[in-house]
């Protein structure tokens, strides 16, 4: 149950630490079409939100470290990933699907957290 679930935490880590960085270079402009004037708005809380989804990879990174002690966190960081994933759930609802690919991840990022929730659970 243990070595699962510190798995499932390195995949979460690994995510956030490259989507993260990813987002932070590109920034909402990249996926905006070139004719489009910037949208300075909207670039700087994609890139804040960034900073918070790489920041959440040292976070999952230091439970990894320090395992044994952690318990209650672990529940958290289940909610943020299954809650990531209804958001995108409901930005599909709202305006309809961005693709194979986010939809895919969207069930990856939902079944994700409630797997270390009950695994957890059961540690």
């Amino acid at each position: 149950m243990e070595i699962a679930l510190k798995i499932l935490l390195s995949m979460l880590t690994l995510i956030c630490l490259l989507g993260g960085t990813n987002l932070l270079l590109k920034g909402a402009n990249s996926f905006l079409p070139d004719k489009l004037e910037p949208q300075r708005v909207l670039d700087n809380l994609v890139r804040f939100l960034s900073g918070i989804y790489f920041s959440l990879g040292f976070l999952v990174a230091w439970v990894i470290y320090d395992f044994d002690h952690q318990t209650e966190l672990l529940y958290f960081i289940g909610l943020v990933v299954v809650f990531s994933g209804l958001g995108r759930l409901y930005s599909r609802i709202k305006v309809g699907s961005a693709g194979k690919y986010f939809d895919v991840i969207m069930g990856v990022e939902i079944i994700l957290g409630l797997a270390i929730i009950t695994l957890q659970y059961f540690r």
